[in-house]
């Protein structure tokens, strides 16, 4: 593996050149030659001396050459040196923020309707695939059941308000009284039902802790094993993906069929844009930095955002071919997400 370089460790002409070759790369798509950068005035170099200098920069990983009489390319590696210290990011415009606003409110619809519009409204703007991992819709609970399995294993049956059914084994010490399941059950039934999980755990630790709960400590861990066994386990959060048809417009036909195949997998999308999740802020994934796109060599920008207690419900994001405009599209990613959490609150 090759050591991690930053912008200060090229030479002031170095980096120039380097700079002026990834703008040129990102806007054209095509491997940028000496004669092409000499020609740009800026530089003030003759083309053997910045073929010497892209040589260096070669010979550092930061460019390639596709082919042997062709012009340069930057590699995975030299994008994200490139993002992480020289791109200059553009705000979005006037009409790409009305856009994003005008999709990212609720005017009454449910909420995966304008999720599902915003998303859209991103691709079309970033001209790649958009995706929006939509919040887990948190079940109110009905009603909590316990079976005796056997010596020490119970099974929790817990019922939802709009009728959905878990359930889930759990250990429990093998002498538990029997009368522990029926007072258990009656708690919940009495105290907790018609609450989010969230809610019902929280009360029940909050009349624990009041000793307000007519329950001994045997049964509130009971209650809130058989609660947390839910939340824990739910549906795996829905995933919309909008423009996949911008993906063809990369020019790399096997490349994006690659593509295509990994966003059918949109389990493990959701995988990734869930460890995105755990991210505070805007994330680039380059290339080969994840395991999902390494052989179609693409890139996944993506922002996390925020329900009316702060918290991180979701994530929305772009995927498309490592010749991004990187400097466009993440400023209209991190705007979406911005306005996805005012949505949430």
């Amino acid at each position: 593996m090759q050591p991690a370089l930053s912008v200060s460790d090229l030479s002031d002409r170095s980096r120039i050149i380097f700079r002026e070759l990834v703008d040129s790369f990102l806007t054209t798509g095509t491997p940028v030659g000496s004669r092409t950068l000499s020609k740009l005035g800026s530089l003030g170099l003759s083309p053997a001396s910045i073929r010497n200098v892209m040589q260096d920069l070669e010979e550092l990983g930061l460019l390639a050459a596709p082919h042997t009489s062709a012009g340069r390319i930057p590699t995975e590696r030299g994008l994200r040196l490139f993002v992480d210290g020289m791109m200059q990011v553009a705000q979005p415009d006037a009409r790409e923020t009305a856009l994003i606003d005008r999709e990212a409110s609720t005017s009454g619809a449910p909420l995966e309707e304008v999720l599902s519009r915003t998303t859209a409204a991103l691709s079309g703007l970033s001209q790649c695939a958009a995706m929006v991992v939509v919040p887990k819709a948190e079940p109110q609970l009905r009603a909590l059941n316990f079976v005796p399995l056997a010596p020490g294993r119970v099974l929790a049956v817990l019922v939802g308000m709009d009728g959905s059914v878990e359930n889930r084994v759990l250990d429990l010490p093998p002498d538990l009284p029997a009368a522990v399941l029926a007072q258990a059950e009656n708690y919940v039934n009495a105290r907790l039902s018609g609450l989010s999980l969230t809610a019902a755990s929280g009360r029940l630790r909050q009349e624990v802790a009041a000793n307000r709960a007519e329950l001994d400590r045997l049964t509130a861990d009971m209650v809130a094993q058989g609660l947390a066994a839910w939340s824990s386990d739910g549906a795996r959060p829905i995933l919309i993906v909008r423009g996949s048809a911008h993906l063809l417009d990369s020019g790399d036909l096997d490349r994006t069929r690659l593509l295509l195949e990994e966003l059918e997998a949109k389990e493990e999308m959701a995988r990734l844009l869930d460890q995105a999740r755990e991210a505070d802020a805007l994330k680039i994934f380059i290339g080969a930095e994840n395991k999902l796109f390494a052989l179609s060599g693409s890139s996944v920008i993506t922002a996390p955002y925020r329900g009316a207690d702060g918290r991180i419900v979701g994530v929305v994001g772009v995927i498309g071919p490592t010749r991004l405009n990187y400097a466009r599209v993440v400023p209209i990613v991190d705007f979406t997400a911005n306005r996805l959490s005012r949505l949430m609150s």
